[in-house]
């Protein structure tokens, strides 16, 4: 993404963002107020999308920035389905004990209750991987069973 500034002499300043899938002009005004254009293309009519005053807009501005929120993403992302199973992701950090085992080797389901469904390595899925499937740092390995399967694999997962 590449930003472009130029004076607008006895207006303010221009800022040109180049989006996938056209440009945004944000306008600043001497007088505080804010612009924010949308051009299809870089050769086409820009569209006044929002104008907002100075106050407005330097609140907007901290809340984009993340003034008031700062976003988490959980470490497990879960999904109940009928009957109290539970549908969860477990990425496979370094120095986990899980790296270069088989399926079979590591004896998930045994261990712990929970049944290796698919697994996300990079951007591929593997879905109902086969018992020789070996286990590699940074694959996401995607889970079902009970509340206390899930934890037991994650008592597994912390070695």
């Amino acid at each position: 993404m590449s930003i472009t500034e130029s004076d607008l002499p006895g207006v303010g300043k221009k800022f040109e963002i180049e989006l996938a899938d056209g440009e945004m002009v944000v306008v600043i005004h001497n007088t505080g107020k804010r612009e924010l254009f949308y051009r299809p293309e870089p050769n086409a009519d820009s569209e006044r999308v929002f104008e907002f005053p100075d106050e407005l807009a330097r609140t907007i501005g901290s809340i984009i920035e993340g003034a008031h929120f700062q976003p988490t993403e959980p470490a497990t992302q879960e999904t109940t389905l009928p009957g109290g199973i539970l549908l969860e992701w477990y990425e496979l950090h370094p120095g986990s004990g899980l790296i270069g085992e088989t399926l079979e080797s590591a004896d998930i389901g045994n261990r712990t209750g929970l049944t290796v469904v698919a697994i996300q390595r990079d951007e591929t899925t593997i879905d109902s991987p086969p018992a020789d499937t070996t286990l590699k740092e940074g694959d996401t390995l995607i889970g079902v069973g009970t509340r206390e399967d899930c934890e037991a694999f994650e008592e597994l997962l912390a070695g």
